[in-house]
């Protein structure tokens, strides 16, 4: 679990977040959302350690004020953290099975064996065994997020963190990327919290929601209730499409 408590988060003169409260919990996809510039990334650089707020806690288990730990004990908990960039970020030198194996290397003592074992165990579950051998360029776009997720879980995190997941796909390889999320945070019980653009995502796996609004938390709720809020920043941002402008139609019709 992580719990966000009165977040504050200027640049120069410019707010970018303002008593931002919010709580993230173990087995549940929580989705960040919110336009462009709203605070969503500087929201989850905090959360992970990358950006100091000006003032607030980010609590990590009901304990641990990752602000206000000192480094050594903030590299413990970022240990824990999976990430999945938006990009994927792989590195182009390395093939499938290095790019997996890269945290194992760099923060454990495994054996080449039991790295080995655990990279295959995650290629598998990303259903990418046997592709150890293929470069990135050689990889889908679909293919890379999988491989990312693989990196991202490989050392066991308790909390995942991914940056728009399901840019650059198309509408179906989106939906999957999305499912396969969901089944490995319900799977292992991980704290999981997207950032995402992708109203199909929230509609399709958002047991929480947090809807940010010039640096503000504006609303908070689940996929089941986000059609059918009054909130008028919300439904501006959300029936923005004329597909769900239509789902609302009925939804109120």
């Amino acid at each position: 679990m992580i719990e966000v408590r009165s977040l504050y988060k200027s640049f120069g003169d410019k707010v970018v977040l303002s008593d931002v409260f919010a709580r993230f919990e173990p087995a549940r996809t929580s989705l960040i959302i919110g336009a462009s510039g709203s605070g969503k990334t500087v929201l989850m650089k905090c959360m992970v350690g990358l950006i100091e707020p000006d003032k607030g806690q980010v609590i990590y288990d009901g304990a641990s004020d990752l602000i206000a730990l000192p480094e050594t004990e903030r590299r413990r908990i970022r240990q824990q953290i999976g990430m999945l960039f938006q990009g994927s970020a792989l590195f182009d030198s390395m093939n499938v099975e290095e790019n997996v194996m890269f945290p194992l290397t760099m923060f454990t003592k495994m054996t080449y064996k039991e790295k080995l074992h655990r990279v295959n165990e995650c290629l598998e579950r990303v259903n990418l065994s046997h592709t150890n051998r293929l470069m990135p360029s050689e990889l889908s776009g679909g293919m890379k997020k999988r491989v990312g997720i693989a990196r991202a879980i490989v050392m066991n995190p308790r909390y995942l963190f991914c940056d728009e997941p399901n840019s650059g796909l198309d509408p179906q390889t989106a939906i999957r990327i999305d499912e396969l999320i969901r089944e490995i945070t319900l799977e292992y019980r991980i704290t999981t919290i997207i950032n995402t653009h992708d109203l199909n995502s929230v509609i399709g796996i958002g047991d929480y929601i947090v809807f940010l609004f010039q640096g503000k938390k504006e609303w908070e709720g689940d996929r089941y209730s986000v059609l059918r809020s009054d909130n008028q920043a919300l439904n501006d941002f959300v029936f923005a499409s004329r597909y769900f402008k239509e789902i609302r139609d009925q939804l109120v019709g």
